[in-house]
């Protein structure tokens, strides 16, 4: 399937990289005594630090963090011979015959851009993994929904006997297990528009969830956030492509697919699957009903028809079914934390952007009391104010955006319009949000923004809420 020659950055053919099966043995000897520069010491590039160590190159790590706050994680990398170049200049005079760039990292700053110059190729730990992944890959994007139809996939291959990886930006890196992954195996794949943004290769087996303004903080704009996504799918090992016909911003992204492409829908009937009246249905074959299905919600009644597109020809209707039957849900996805004096406490931390949050107050059959506010992506808020307009009893605004939600909400033209209340402090709204409900209520955190402003990330903030509503005493007055 690997027919494209490795390009990256403008640099051009590397030899390291170029070919059409490159196995991990013959990548160690292309690279073996070469320099390395890895930016950002984090979660995915501890492990590929390591793999470039055991292929014998010379790596030199990079972090805008100093060495007391990595702590033991630099002492830990010292010890194995990495350099490591940290503080605020931690970019400045790239010259190794590699950059491994973190998702995280624009590829077009300028110190990058001057290494490119140099003679680097620039790339990533997801694009060597491409590039030497030997199983079949099925990869997944998009705004909303990329996590739970990931895990579906894998779930769905699993339940029919096949052998999966995981990874990507969820689970494990990946790279170090492709020296024991074969021909019959899958590696499916969570990719962001962060790591997509200079991929050269594309899954075989591509879906885009949908799309819609998000990340807007860190890409130029909506144009430069879908080019990045297409890259999942335009190059040329794609030769499926899964599209959700109702997203106005992915439906037309098939004029861009070269392999075969599938839609499915919870409008229209002429789609490989479509939802009618919550029953999923391959032409006039009844396949899921959401009475059979765990997870609550038309949302994620699209994320298994996407996931069953991708799967159909490796899964039967048997193992969907059992899947849906079993499978409750990832964390912070509308996670049921616990009923504290009568009041259903959800966390749905994951809900970083305006259509998740949307999403998630419409698989509730009543009216809820939810928190919402966080970091500022620079995304509009008036589609979520419209939804909390409809589906929400009470809203708590908190974090770096609560002004502008409060202002969307101010502005939405809606006859009626939930109250709306405001603390910055993020545990002292959810303190609020409680004192708001009464018996019989549903408490939902679903922030419709990032978690920067006062998390790491997503899942601490869902854990983080998750003990604040577990600490709770039972008896309080």
């Amino acid at each position: 399937m690997r027919l494209a020659p490795f390009l990256c950055g403008g640099c051009g053919k590397d030899p390291a990289f170029a070919g059409t099966a490159m196995t991990y043995e013959q990548f160690k000897n292309q690279v073996a005594g070469k320099r390395a520069e890895v930016l950002g010491i984090g979660v995915s590039n501890l492990p590929l630090i390591d793999f470039l160590l055991e292929c014998g190159m010379t790596v030199r790590a990079r972090d805008k963090k100093n060495e007391d706050t990595l702590g033991e994680c630099a002492k830990t990398l010292k010890e194995k011979g990495v350099e490591l170049i940290l503080g605020d200049g931690y970019l400045e005079e790239l010259d190794g015959d590699y950059i491994f760039r973190s998702p995280g990292i624009r590829p077009d700053l300028p110190q990058i851009v001057k290494g490119v110059k140099k003679g680097a190729v620039l790339t990533s730990e997801m694009e060597v993994f491409f590039e030497l992944c030997p199983a079949r890959t099925i990869a997944v994007t998009g705004s909303d929904g990329k996590t739970t139809t990931t895990t579906l996939i894998s779930l769905l291959l699993k339940e029919a006997g096949h052998r999966v990886f995981v990874g990507g930006n969820i689970g494990n890196p990946l790279l170090p297990f492709v020296k024991e992954m074969t021909e019959k195996d899958f590696a499916v794949l969570e990719l962001s528009s962060f790591q997509l943004m200079t991929m050269k290769r594309s899954a075989e087996i591509s879906v885009v969830t949908n799309l819609s303004p998000n990340h807007l903080d860190w890409h130029t704009g909506m144009e430069e956030y879908i080019k990045a996504k297409t890259n999942i799918f335009t190059h040329s090992e794609n030769r499926l492509l899964i599209l959700n016909a109702d997203n106005e911003a992915s439906a037309p992204l098939k004029e861009l697919a070269g392999g075969n492409v599938e839609y499915f829908s919870s409008k229209r009937r002429d789609t490989a699957l479509y939802d009618q009246d919550g029953v999923i249905f391959e032409g006039d074959r009844a396949l899921l009903s959401s009475k059979n299905i765990l997870l609550p919600g038309g949302h994620n009644r699209q994320n298994y028809m996407a996931a069953y597109l991708a799967t159909r020809q490796f899964v039967s209707p048997e193992h969907l079914a059992s899947v849906a039957k079993s499978f409750g849900g990832v964390e912070h996805r509308l996670e049921f934390v616990r009923e504290y004096r009568g009041i259903r406490c959800y966390n749905s931390s994951i809900d970083s952007s305006p259509s998740r949050t949307a999403a998630a107050l419409s698989c509730f059959d009543q009216k809820v009391v939810v928190i919402c506010g966080g970091y500022d992506k620079n995304i509009p808020f008036e589609p979520l104010a419209e939804a909390l307009c409809k589906k929400a009893k009470k809203v708590v605004l908190t974090g770096a955006t609560m002004m502008k939600i409060a202002g969307a909400l101010f502005m939405c033209e809606a006859e009626e319009k939930p109250a709306y209340y405001m603390n910055p402090d993020f545990d002292a709204a959810v303190q609020v949000a409680l004192t708001l409900c009464e018996e019989g209520d549903v408490l939902l955190l679903s922030p419709a923004c990032a978690s920067f402003d006062a998390f790491p990330n997503f899942m601490a903030r869902g854990a983080h809420f998750k003990k604040l509503i577990n600490d709770l005493p039972e008896e309080q007055s």
